[in-house]
């Protein structure tokens, strides 16, 4: 009972770390899905040598690990502000993994529909516009809901460059709790894992929603 009251007590400041990190979150997948779909478009599209500098790019972020990208976007040589280094970060690390998500969904509708786009007097443009992406973005949901959970994860690295999140919130109340460590780190990692959860399951019901007859849909098994 002491340790529920203790963590009622304490709840307020859980919940401002709770909203910063999903202010987080929201920017970092945002940010993804701009540079992901952006350079997925132009791995399969555009015209050389983009598609292969593109996919150099994308390779270099995937081999750096996200909290040395955070120190390197921290100490350029511009004084950001500490949620814009770890939005920054934190969404070129995703959009380089989010473009292989959107690539392979692209790639996966057949090429004769766009062909059929085209035959039916669209651009280019047009084609991929209103025919691929349409079809690309439902596809590419499943393995999203991924790196949605992935990124809530790695939101807690962002307390190294200042930003005062769940896991800052938590080391903010165990220095002046004097202990505790356990009981608090704990209820982190329960939040942590409410909120993958919580937005998994508006993920899968979006999926579900934007399912039209003649899609492959995710397995059930896949789900847990």
């Amino acid at each position: 009972m002491n340790g529920l009251g203790f963590l009622l007590r304490e709840l307020p400041w859980f919940w401002r770390g709770a909203l910063v990190t999903v202010e987080v979150l929201g920017g970092v997948m945002g940010l993804g899905v701009l540079l992901g779909l952006t350079g997925a478009v132009l791995q399969v599209y555009g015209p050389p040598p983009l598609p292969a500098l593109v996919t150099g790019l994308e390779r270099l972020l995937r081999g750096i690990p996200p909290i040395v990208l955070l120190l390197l976007v921290f100490y350029l040589p511009w004084d950001l502000p500490p949620l814009v280094v770890a939005i920054v970060a934190l969404g070129l690390c995703s959009a380089a993994y989010q473009s292989q998500i959107f690539r392979a969904a692209i790639q996966s509708v057949d090429r004769r529909q766009a062909e059929a786009a085209r035959a039916l007097g669209m651009s280019a443009p047009q084609a991929i516009v209103y025919v691929i992406l349409p079809q690309a973005l439902r596809r590419a949901i499943g393995p999203w809901s991924n790196e949605f959970s992935s990124q809530i994860k790695d939101t807690s690295l962002a307390y190294i460059v200042g930003v005062v999140e769940i896991l800052r919130q938590a080391r903010y109340v165990i220095s002046y709790t004097y202990g505790n460590s356990l009981l608090i780190y704990g209820f982190c990692a329960l939040i942590y894992f409410v909120l993958t959860r919580a937005g998994n399951a508006v993920l899968y019901r979006l999926e579900a929603r934007l399912w039209v007859p003649g899609f492959e849909r995710r397995l059930l098994g896949r789900r847990a």
